[in-house]
């Protein structure tokens, strides 16, 4: 009975915290970056890990009334750049990781040049071919959509890669920029970018090129948008009913723990009541013996 409780009261856990990077998580090289983590408003103590391994520890201000703490990272390099996951504590509880945010440093090697053939004016299913160039020899090129989705392709090559795309739709048309890298985490500068955009379609302005560094939002957090406000309330109340669940199995079978307990010692209650019954009607026998012999 007793590993039966303990088992399920190791399963109650607090909900998964969130991670994401401000303003976003490809930082130009010696550029700042925030790493924020947030639980819930009993959170008491945060960990940051970095590949593996606990980097930092905070504490949140009382007088916050988020409950996200900010790990602050003044310049990125390459040893700055990877995976990283937080968790928290409240009380003598731990949460589970979050997710995995991957922190990406841009801004080493040259710049790609990268085009679009047969041309930007594509027709709806129409296949075309974005072709990223890098000067100086590399291993992987990734090919970035901007915008809100902001979908990463990536190809192997040693100075060119090709990513062939179609039949066109009008999910596909916007804004393309490449990069050029040695692995997941260091990339070069970023090419200029392309805008792809169906021929003869006079509403084309909304995909009008834009600064590819300013423009990414890749995994982007705002805790003020409904949006963030809904998806957060929706996990928190997911691990919540979770978490009821397992302490509501874990106070059934702590009362059945206690019942068990009880009925025991009633029972040996009993049984040294009759012993102790017994006993002394032996020895008022005995004391009527020895006093009256006659009898």
């Amino acid at each position: 009975m007793l590993p039966t409780l303990t088992a399920l009261l190791c399963l109650e856990t607090l909900p998964k915290p969130f991670i994401w990077a401000s303003p976003m998580n490809r930082v130009t090289k010696g550029h700042s970056v925030n790493i924020w983590c947030q639980g819930t408003q009993s959170a008491s103590e945060y960990h940051l890990y970095f590949e593996g391994s606990l980097v930092a520890m905070k504490k949140p201000k009382p007088s916050r009334s988020t409950s996200a703490v900010k790990f602050f990272i003044s310049h990125m390099t390459s040893h700055t750049a990877g995976r990283y996951s937080c968790f928290y504590q409240s009380g003598e509880l731990w949460s589970e990781f979050s997710n995995t945010l991957h922190l990406v440093m841009t801004g080493l090697y040259d710049t790609p040049n990268l085009w679009v053939h047969p041309g930007s004016a594509v027709a709806i299913g129409e296949n075309v071919t974005f072709s990223c160039q890098l000067k100086s020899a590399t291993n992987k090129f990734f090919l970035l959509k901007e915008g809100r989705s902001n979908h990463v392709q990536h190809r192997y090559g040693n100075t060119q890669a090709e990513f062939p795309m179609g039949p066109m739709t009008r999910a596909q048309i916007g804004t393309y920029t490449c990069f050029g890298s040695y692995n997941d985490y260091t990339w070069s500068f970023p090419s200029k970018s392309v805008h792809l955009f169906i021929a003869g379609d006079v509403d084309n302005t909304s995909f009008a090129p834009t600064d590819p560094t300013s423009s990414f939002d890749y995994l982007e957090f705002n805790l003020s948008t409904k949006e963030s406000g809904l998806h957060t309330d929706s996990a928190l109340w997911d691990h919540t009913t979770q978490n009821l669940v397992r302490i509501g199995l874990a106070c059934i079978v702590l009362m059945a723990l206690v019942c068990l307990l009880a009925e025991d010692w009633l029972s040996k209650k009993k049984d040294k009541e009759g012993t102790n019954i017994l006993a002394s009607r032996r020895c008022r026998k005995r004391w009527r013996v020895q006093r009256f012999p006659e009898e």
